[in-house]
């Protein structure tokens, strides 16, 4: 029995979405309604999640009337694992009939209006790990062998999303460019001065190479960054990973709100 097999024989309608959670924003988890939890341990072919504030369990249930598959815990190339390794959780989700995903991260602020606690949809990706989780052989049945990337998350969901949260909250998300680095340590200064006059906004070590699988697989991609820190340089202060998880709890109450309100109005 493969991942996605297992995984259907679990659940009980194919889900409306899936969504990735970030480092400190596993709260949304914890307000599914009716969930099913899946350790990762116990699905064929799945790693196990070693990052703080990861889990590692896939959680079925409902935001709404919609049907929800939640990633809780992600995996990351640091971690010792490949580029496809870390993908492969997109390509079971598209097995089980999954068209829609949205991708969260916890990551720095580049961009110096930026502020801790502020949530940002990611409008493009620069994959600044040099690596690709589509090298080696192409099954043409999944996808092409050159993806094409130059919408690499779906304009037209992120403004619908946008006119939603601007209807119930009052102003919308802004929009930023995402790169991702290999990790683990954190950045330079003299690195985040690179990264910025690259057009780069906010960073962090996670999220391309799923999204490019995404893309190659044909699913759908909305994705949010939630700006735990400001990344080095931009203040005069060391970074920790505790830092990071804490500031992502700190603004998870909104990150939920605003999450389910997407689901439930978009997907």
């Amino acid at each position: 029995m493969n991942a996605s097999e297992y995984i259907l024989g679990k659940i009980k309608a194919v889900p409306d979405v899936a969504i990735i959670l970030g480092s400190g924003l596993s709260r949304l988890a914890g307000e599914i309604d009716n969930p099913l939890r899946i350790p990762y341990k116990e699905i064929p072919g799945f790693l196990s999640s070693t990052a703080p504030g990861h889990v590692g369990e896939l959680i079925y249930g409902s935001i709404g009337d919609k049907k929800a598959l939640l990633m809780n815990g992600r995996f990351h190339t640091y971690e010792g694992y490949s580029p496809a390794d870390v993908a492969f959780p997109i390509k079971v989700m598209k097995q089980i009939g999954i068209n829609k995903l949205i991708v969260t991260n916890a990551a720095g602020g580049i961009k110096t209006s930026y502020n801790p606690g502020d949530l940002v949809f990611i409008k493009d990706i620069i994959n600044f790990s040099f690596r690709n989780p589509l090298r080696g052989p192409n099954d043409e049945s999944e996808g092409p062998r050159f993806p094409d990337m130059s919408q690499a998350f779906s304009k037209e969901w992120m403004e619908k999303a946008n006119e939603v949260i601007k209807d119930n909250f009052g102003a919308p998300l802004e929009v930023g460019t995402y790169i991702s680095v290999l990790g683990p340590s954190y950045e330079t200064p003299a690195e985040i001065k690179m990264f910025r006059k690259l057009g780069a906004d906010m960073i962090g070590m996670s999220t391309v190479h799923e999204v490019i699988v995404a893309n190659h697989i044909g699913i759908e991609v909305l994705g949010i960054s939630c700006i735990t820190n400001m990344a080095a340089g931009v203040l005069d202060q060391t970074l920790t990973a505790e830092e990071v998880i804490e500031a992502g709890r700190r603004v998870s109450e909104r990150f939920v709100s605003l999450v389910k309100l997407i689901v439930e109005r978009t997907c």
